[in-house]
């Protein structure tokens, strides 16, 4: 792993493999870099780029700080941006994508955008329930790390027995369950933002919308809005996948990732 100094003095950590135009890659919550080797996601896009998958701060080999504010996370990714001597693409999920949006209006390295899903509220919808976050803060104040987590994934990321069960089988399943710090205050965190589309109105960055049929509503109705606030921006909508479709419908993610950036458009 190599690492960057992010502005409030974190070291943030990164993997660099492949060669190639440059993509920065930003995992969402209870995850870290390791998440984009899933279905050999990162080993297909190192084919033809040069990937650097990140730790978020706290997360894997990243560091952290005594206390936590949201937009020291937009100056991480930022920062790995900007210690890339090329214009670069981002690609953010689900959280890392908010994370990316705002990193976008913070650096001066991008080449284009792609953002899958920000965790963005927009209407009656909620990111959370306040009664599942106490129960995460409690168990975390108990020493439950390993249940904040479980409670993260069904509650919030509303993933499948199946699906955690997956991930409890992955090989980075303690590390993720020894960060469990992370996991509430990045939910109460990401709940609070508050979606300004004016401030992206002379965003002019290529920026590519990605969304999943089969995604909880709340992340589906984000895009649009999204969509309208940049001013270069297009949706591709995976019919029949939902919020990972990079691991249900791989070959189709890395294809249509693979196209934007080469497109000269």
């Amino acid at each position: 792993m190599e690492t960057v100094t992010s502005a409030d003095g974190t070291t943030i950590a990164f993997k660099r493999t492949g060669s190639g135009p440059p993509l920065v890659l930003v995992h969402g919550g209870a995850c870290d870099h390791r998440f984009w080797e899933l279905a050999d996601v990162r080993p297909a896009l190192a084919d033809h780029c040069t990937a650097y998958a990140m730790d978020c701060r706290g997360v894997g080999e990243s560091g952290d700080a005594n206390q936590y504010e949201l937009d020291r996370e937009f100056e991480d990714v930022a920062a790995v941006v900007d210690t890339i001597d090329e214009p670069v693409t981002l690609l953010g999920h689900s959280s890392g994508a908010l994370l990316s949006l705002e990193a976008a209006l913070r650096t001066d390295d991008l080449h284009k955008l792609v953002l899958y899903e920000p965790p963005i509220t927009v209407g009656d919808h909620r990111l959370y329930d306040e009664a599942v976050l106490a129960e995460m803060e409690r168990l975390l104040d108990e020493g439950e790390n390993e249940q904040v987590l479980v409670l993260f994934l069904r509650e919030i990321a509303q993933s499948t027995p199946e699906e955690i069960a997956e991930q409890r089988a992955a090989p980075n399943w303690r590390e993720l369950v020894d960060a469990a710090h992370v996991w509430p205050r990045s939910v109460r965190a990401v709940g609070a933002y508050e979606f300004d589309a004016a401030r992206f109105g002379t965003m002019t960055t290529p920026t590519l919308l990605l969304s999943g049929s089969e995604s909880p509503q709340f992340l589906r109705d984000v895009t649009e809005p999204i969509s309208n606030a940049l001013p270069n921006s297009r949706i591709v909508t995976f019919d029949g996948h939902g919020h990972e479709a990079m691991l249900t419908a791989t070959d189709r993610f890395v294809d249509e990732i693979l196209a934007f950036i080469q497109d000269p458009n």
